[in-house]
């Protein structure tokens, strides 16, 4: 999509999709295509802060999911402040529309919405959307016509303007609208809370919690059905203050406890502490998120409250917008802990159930006289909370380079390393070393127990990112789910790669890390341009000195008794050039 702000001519069904753009915002809007009716429905969007924007004149459903716009209500935005709202923005808005089928279109506030990340950095960018029938994004066709137009205008436009500081109070109560949205849309993923989860301990517990969950929501409601909010109803949530405070940093302390155990912890260790706490996590995550939109709640009826009195009293009028900023602060800092401790569960509980068997997680499976939680149990329980902090990573596709016998499965080694990569990291190569064969260094008469031994013989995974190089055991990562090794992409110090295969006929490629010296062998089946490119993507990231890592990166035609001190005979340096095999003869 292109920024709103710049000027969109809209290309008709046959147009080729592009918007030309200025920098001015006060351009004009866009001309209509000759086919298209030049009393289409116009829409307004200004984003009045990050992530919150005010919409004026009709907001199709085409949009909102074209935009991925999450409506929020505006509750007790009164509608004193939404007249301020739409005369304060008008200003901008007026200005960059003359002449256009937006002039009336800051009639009035008709909407908020939150605009998630990607669609801002998207908007910011100033990119385009998928065309639709034909048209460039700013115009909504419909046979041929243009039947709705659309503009965005950015935070920085609203900023630069100076209207946030005369509007900051009403707007600090469109934030806590979105705040308590925001939260109460957690809530509604509806966890599961089981018999199991909720034990006798955690049933008072819970009971004492929902009843104060209840009392908050049944005051926003009467409040949002009056339009204000009442001296009976503030008085009544206002005398639990302090056990909603209480409720809130009980369970934020219980999951940030959780929290930091598990960064301390090894992967054995980690693996452990959730086999322990698992119910522990899903009832603390749960109970924490609904702590936070019954407190939520509640500092928005105290800003309503406020807003109220500052048309008399300026630092009441103050306190709104100190209100709004405390409670981001909290509600940001206790979803951000949520979101790591639910990822580290739930991410254990969709590798065990990649696992043959799917093995319970909590308890002994001989124990069948007392009902226990399996791993797929409790992953029906935390997932839509999961999907909805953090929504997954899709399904991992084989990488270019794969070093491994042509007729390995990947498709199980990629199932469970799906959920060992972070956000944004890609997959680069994947690998299978073959151990060194032990028949190959016995004598002849042990020879006749080599073939067992070498049957036995544990598999390396070897996983490149762009971040990191991941290795295991194959036996462990396919039965228990646990990796071996990461190191950081930066630790890599020197790669080498023979010029010729072993005496099995396997292909090497030697790592120097910071740490470790690593040698992998290859399977003799295994595509050796591959294993070049591994060596290749490796020695991309080689720390060393500039000028010797220019050195290495030129092709070496040398003959060996050429070659540099320390480096051995039949050893190459790497060449690392894109996506292409490195070349360069042997020194």
């Amino acid at each position: 999509m292109q920024d709103f702000s710049d000027s969109m001519e809209a290309a008709g069904p046959e147009g080729n999709g592009r918007s030309d753009t200025v920098d001015s915002a006060a351009a004009d809007c866009p001309s209509p295509h000759s086919g298209s009716n030049s009393a289409a429905a116009s829409t307004v969007l200004v984003e009045v802060r990050p992530g919150v924007a005010v919409a004026f004149g009709e907001v199709p459903a085409e949009l909102i999911a074209e935009l991925k716009l999450d409506p929020v209500d505006l509750g007790l935005v009164s509608v004193d402040d939404r007249v301020r709202i739409s005369a304060a923005l008008a200003s901008i808005g007026n200005t960059a529309t003359v002449g256009g089928n937006f002039a009336n279109a800051f009639a009035s506030v008709e909407g908020v919405y939150r605009v998630g990340d990607a669609t801002r950095a998207f908007l910011s960018a100033g990119g385009t959307l998928a065309v639709k029938d034909g048209a460039n994004l700013g115009a909504v066709f419909a046979n041929g016509r243009i039947v709705h137009q659309a503009r965005w205008i950015p935070v920085t436009a609203v900023s630069a303007a100076g209207v946030a500081a005369a509007i900051g109070p009403a707007l600090a109560m469109v934030a806590l609208q979105m705040m308590l949205s925001q939260v109460a849309g957690l809530v509604r993923t509806n966890i599961a809370l089981t018999s199991e989860v909720l034990t006798t301990m955690r049933h008072g517990q819970w009971a004492e919690l929902t009843a104060l969950v209840d009392t908050v929501d049944r005051a926003v409601g009467r409040a949002r059905e009056l339009g204000s909010v009442t001296t009976t109803e503030w008085e009544k949530v206002a005398a639990k203050e302090d056990t909603l405070r209480k409720q809130r940093e009980t369970y934020r302390l219980n999951v940030g406890e959780h929290v930091r155990q598990l960064g301390w912890l090894d992967t054995h260790g980690r693996r452990q502490y959730l086999d322990t706490n698992a119910k522990a996590i899903i009832f603390d995550a749960h109970a924490l998120l609904s702590s936070l939109k019954a407190w939520t709640g509640y500092q928005t009826l105290h800003a309503a409250r406020a807003r109220a009195a500052g048309r008399e009293e300026a630092d009441e009028a103050r306190l709104v917008e100190i209100i709004e900023r405390e409670t981001g602060e909290e509600l940001s800092s206790a979803l951000a802990e949520t979101t790591s401790l639910v990822d580290s569960l739930a991410r254990e509980l969709r590798i065990i159930a990649e696992l043959p068997g799917r093995v319970p997680l909590i308890g002994k499976r001989k124990d069948a006289k007392k009902a226990r939680l399996t791993s797929a149990q409790l992953l029906e329980a935390i997932q839509p909370l999961a999907d909805a902090l953090h929504p997954p990573v899709p399904p991992l596709e084989a990488p270019d380079v794969v070093c491994a016998p042509k007729s390995l499965d990947l498709e199980r080694y990629l199932r469970i390393l799906r959920w060992f990569l972070k956000d944004g990291e890609t997959l680069r190569v994947l690998g299978l070393d073959a151990p060194a064969r032990i028949g190959a260094i016995l004598d002849g008469a042990k020879e006749k127990v080599a073939p067992a031994v070498d049957k036995g013989a544990a598999r390396n995974l070897v996983a490149v990112t762009d971040r990191r190089i991941i290795t295991a055991r194959t036996n462990a990562f396919l039965g228990q789910g646990e990796i071996g090794q990461e190191i950081p992409i930066d630790r890599v110090r020197y790669v080498r790669a023979p010029a010729a295969r072993d005496g099995s006929g396997r292909s090497v490629i030697d790592l120097i890390t910071s740490e470790d010296n690593i040698r992998w062998h290859f399977d003799s089946d295994t595509d050796n341009t591959h294993v070049a490119a591994l060596a290749a993507v490796l020695a991309e990231s080689m720390n060393i000195p500039d000028d010797e890592q220019a050195q290495l990166r030129r092709p070496r035609h040398a003959s060996p008794e050429a070659g540099t001190k320390g480096e051995s005979a039949g050893m190459r340096s790497v060449e690392p050039s894109g996506s292409e095999a490195p070349t360069g003869d042997a020194v």
